[in-house]
């Protein structure tokens, strides 16, 4: 179960655009992401990658400050807005919910669930 304390962090890092080194840091090795009901990307090295992947798609990346997020037992759920700028120059904006399941200090599944029609217009 994480403390509200380590959730923060994990949110800190976020809104700063450590992306990469989040999943790296609170991803337990066998992690899965799954984007609303499309299949989960399994292991962490793959999660990494993929974010590598969007990193590199975008001129510009940005974490809205967080305004809520639950803790309760291991089940996380966090309210994230991000804005992309594509290399197109074009912008996205993706209002979320992240839940996740930890095991200790570590996510171990994660699934978001978004509007894909919003995620798509550009």
């Amino acid at each position: 179960m994480p403390s509200r304390q380590i959730v923060q962090d994990f949110i800190a890092m976020v809104q700063q655009g450590e992306y990469v080194e989040a999943i790296e840091q609170f991803y337990a090795r066998d992690a899965s992401m799954q984007e609303n009901s499309q299949p989960p990307r399994r292991g962490r090295d793959t999660l990494v990658a993929y974010e590598r992947a969007v990193i590199a798609a975008c001129r510009a990346m940005r974490t809205l400050p967080v305004e809520s997020f639950l803790v309760d037992g291991d089940f996380v759920v966090i309210h994230w807005v991000f804005e992309f700028t594509r290399l197109s120059g074009k912008t996205m904006r993706i209002d979320e919910l992240a839940h996740q399941r930890w095991e200790g200090e570590k996510i171990v599944e994660e699934r978001f669930f978004y509007d894909p029609v919003a995620a798509l217009a550009e």
